[in-house]
């Protein structure tokens, strides 16, 4: 048994000898063409970008003063208004009854007004026709050509005249305080009968409109929202731990991506307070009377934060797949100069 244990081994060595090798040619290889560029060191403007919103500088929510239902609604969202223009139009029958009402009572007053010009003009007859026969009554009275009994009875008649002008005078003071009380009634219903026409502020745009005819207006509830055109800023939400680069009156650069503009624009307000959850603060920079401005854009500002070196490749070495760029070295990032 031994003997073929032996020969195994050279058996498979003898086989394994017989399989013929793998000859490798060698191809020629193609030669590659290499460009080189020169890189060189600049000094490069760094900056911090804030986005936000574009808000109209006036807004104003308009509702009613009283309550009372629709009876017209004459706007529309979109709709360019100008200022005292009617929005809407209540319901006023009860507010028309009250006018009605007051202005009866005055044309009352204003009629007996000649009865008590008469009443005082009848008095005062009475007083001069007395005044007289006691002058009279006294001088014979000097002379001992009357009594004391006819003196009192002149004086009195003369006191009695006296009290009647001042009750005709005090009836007609009556009427025109009287009358002046319900004057001040006809203005005031004709006050509340103006609230019925709900206008326009001033001048503008209606973005927002939450009332129908026959909606029951009710004092305080919004009706239509109205933006001051030609009026816009962008209110910025910049990091609280950038706020240092804000600064009323600095200028600033804004992107609005809804027009495709940029602009420099102006600070002109930085809200004291900071947004506890998003850690921000709210920068607003006037934007100028751009006609396709609209509130509800979105914007972009950057503030600069200085200068920084940076390592910049030519435009010729810049590889562009797409909206990618890069340079044809990929083991080095660069920032690249358009």
């Amino acid at each position: 048994m031994r003997p073929y244990f032996a020969l195994a081994p050279l058996l498979l060595l003898a086989g394994c000898g017989t399989e013929p090798a793998h000859k490798v040619e060698n191809k020629p290889v193609a030669a590659i063409r290499v460009e080189t560029v020169t890189l060189a060191e600049a000094e490069w403007p760094s900056t911090y970008e804030a986005t936000g919103t574009v808000r109209a500088r006036t807004t104003a929510t308009i509702s009613a003063k009283l309550m009372g239902y629709a009876r017209e609604v004459r706007a529309q969202v979109g709709d360019h208004v100008r200022e005292g223009q009617a929005l809407v139009v209540l319901d006023a029958r009860e507010m028309d009854s009250n006018v009605s009402r007051v202005t009866a009572a005055r044309e009352e007053v204003k009629s007996a007004i000649p009865e008590a010009e008469s009443g005082i003009a009848a008095a005062k007859a009475q007083l001069d026709l007395a005044q007289v026969t006691f002058n009279r009554i006294q001088d014979l009275l000097s002379k001992r050509s009357v009594t004391n009994q006819e003196f009192d009875e002149a004086s009195a008649r003369l006191k009695a005249a006296q009290a009647g002008l001042d009750m005709a005078r005090s009836r007609r003071a009556q009427l025109d305080s009287k009358l002046a009380r319900i004057e001040q009634e006809i203005r005031a219903a004709g006050i509340q009968r103006g609230y019925t026409e709900i206008t326009a502020p001033f001048a503008g745009m209606i973005v927002t409109k939450l009332v129908e005819p026959g909606t029951l207006a009710v004092p305080g509830a919004p009706l239509f929202t109205i933006e001051r055109e030609g009026s816009y800023r962008l209110e910025a939400a910049v990091e609280e731990s950038r706020l240092h680069l804000a600064r009323v009156g600095k200028t600033v650069s804004v992107t609005i991506d809804g027009i495709d503009r940029t602009f420099p624009a102006r600070i002109v307000e930085i809200v004291p307070s900071v947004d506890s959850a998003a850690r921000t603060g709210t920068v607003k920079v006037d934007l100028p009377p751009l006609p396709e401005l609209r509130s509800g854009l979105f914007g972009r500002t950057r503030f600069d934060t200085g200068m920084h070196k940076v390592l910049t490749v030519p435009l010729a070495g810049v590889v562009t797949r797409g909206q990618l760029q890069s340079s044809m070295s990929r083991k080095t990032t660069l920032l690249m100069r358009a």
